[in-house]
């Protein structure tokens, strides 16, 4: 997988595995590693520079520190999530899709409104990648470039979609991801279908 540009992973291969401070479970999607401006799949599990992942809150729970990590959070499925930080600051996530980024150094406790959640959960190292995240609905043809060094992360949030560019890649269908890696050439991909995404897009610091 990691020598390939772009694939696609299904829902159902997501590694689900304990939070770091085992209060919790998450569902890891991807880990990636840059190396001479290029992304690719990291093999240890401290070496990543960005990660992708489904946090599973079903009760109050404190979040794992990540010193040096920038993150985003966005409400998946729920009816909340209340993030409560040490210095008194307090947002609340709710529905359809809400989002937060906070540094992952911060102490913060999660506090379920009413009932458990899902959350997608964006994290990248701190000045070794920079990272940004975006919700859209998905109508019709929707063109992604990569510029060489750059990656995109397309995780189907509701509906069906497809690559309408020849690329050989998977379809898609609700809850899987597409990796879309442009190595040292410059990418374009054409998504076609309905529904919603979240769209995530890393590059040089």
């Amino acid at each position: 997988m990691s020598d390939r540009p772009s694939w696609c992973i299904p829902a159902n291969e997501y590694r689900r595995e304990r939070w770091r401070n085992q209060f919790g479970w998450t569902r890891e999607i991807v880990r990636m590693r840059r190396e001479a401006g290029q992304d690719r799949v990291a093999q240890g599990e401290q070496d990543w520079d960005w990660r992708l992942s489904i946090a599973e809150i079903e009760s109050d729970a404190p979040f794992s520190a990540f010193p040096g990590i920038d993150r985003e959070l966005v409400l998946l499925s729920g009816n909340g999530l209340r993030l409560r930080f040490d210095e008194g600051e307090a947002v609340e996530l709710h529905p359809p899709h809400d989002k937060l980024r906070f540094a992952g150094e911060r102490t913060v406790t999660g506090e379920l409104i009413d009932g458990p959640t899902h959350d997608f959960n964006l994290m990248w190292r701190r000045g070794r990648v920079r990272a940004e995240l975006w919700h859209r609905p998905l109508v019709g043809p929707m063109v992604l470039f990569a510029e060489p060094g750059q990656s995109w992360a397309v995780h189907l949030l509701a509906g069906q979609a497809h690559f309408a560019d020849g690329s050989g890649l998977a379809p898609l269908q609700a809850g899987d991801t597409a990796i879309l890696a442009a190595g040292e050439d410059r990418l374009r991909h054409v998504l076609e279908g309905g529904g919603e995404v979240l769209l995530v897009r890393v590059g040089e610091a």
